[in-house]
């Protein structure tokens, strides 16, 4: 089965006043359809920056990014945008709704951007809503529910248009562990029921078990891959197969000197003086606080 989301050697640098950033390094993932895959690490381990790559939110340094059939990384703006429309969905940790539309208003609000028939949109959005369990608070604004129920409408929003793709990061973060749980539930059925290809983002060890596959970076590199016939990759691997597949290191070995944590870390540049340069963000702001 072709995979429905696929990576290939992605790197992202960011340009600091420091130097150089290396949030992801070399990284190639495939997302199958009907498989969800949680992508784990810590704080700034760049879980975002990879997840927003293939998402074509943001372009990479170098390699390419594949959803089905259709190479991301070659079109423009304009066309990128139609492409995220109709092929991915996208679920936030903040909820994203807007305050003054309700449950149903709010999932039926990428239908109207697409023109969809309202006979059509209709459909879809009641549908939505009965997927995540939602059928009996469709007008209900988003203050008038719980954080769970919230991005339970946040989930329904990003399946109404019927994506090929599920985006989620960190879809648990505001929520406690019990309602973080049963989302994670919810975005497995949904996967597993619509054939949908699904990415997550996490580092609550709790729900990564809910994983068909899990994936750990580290330094904006793929230390492991775990599940679903991927086995273990060796720490510093960055191939990344899909369910059914093998995981396998890359062609050469990565080098010695790890790159900088996204978010969180910053080059180790040398100084002026040709003292070491600071390793991470926190130690460059104590550098220049003096």
């Amino acid at each position: 089965m072709s995979a429905a989301l696929r990576g290939e050697r992605l790197s992202r640098t960011f340009a600091t006043a420091t130097g150089d950033v290396h949030a992801c390094v070399d990284i190639d993932i495939e997302v199958a359809p009907g498989e969800l895959v949680v992508v784990r690490g810590a704080s700034g381990a760049g879980k975002t920056t990879l997840l927003n790559m293939l998402g074509g939110l943001d372009r990479p340094t170098s390699g390419r990014v594949w959803i089905g059939d259709v190479d991301a990384t070659a079109l423009d703006e304009e066309a990128l945008a139609a492409l995220r429309r109709e092929r991915l969905g996208f679920v936030f940790q903040s909820f994203g709704l807007i305050p003054i539309l309700s449950a149903a208003e709010n999932v039926e609000l990428p239908l109207r951007i697409v023109k969809t028939p309202p006979a059509e949109r209709d459909r879809r959005v009641a549908e939505a809503l009965r997927l995540v369990g939602l059928a009996g608070h469709a007008a209900q604004r988003p203050g008038e529910l719980s954080g769970g129920q919230q991005q339970r409408v946040g989930i329904a929003r990003a399946i109404a248009a019927q994506p090929h793709v599920l985006i989620a990061d960190e879809p648990t973060g505001q929520l406690d562990s019990r309602t973080a749980a049963t989302v994670m539930d919810l975005i497995g059925d949904l996967v597993h029921s619509q054939g949908l290809a699904a990415l997550v983002s996490t580092h609550d060890p709790l729900l990564v078990q809910r994983a068909d596959r899990v994936i750990e970076l580290h330094d904006g590199r793929v230390t492991s891959v775990v599940g679903a016939g991927a086995g273990a990759a060796a720490p510093g691997g960055t191939r990344v197969a899909p369910a059914g597949g093998a995981a396998a290191a890359p062609d050469a070995a990565p080098p010695s000197e790890g790159p900088a944590l996204s978010g969180d870390a910053a080059p180790s540049t040398p100084g002026a003086d040709g003292t070491p340069g600071p390793r991470t963000r926190a130690e460059a702001r104590a550098q220049r606080d003096g």
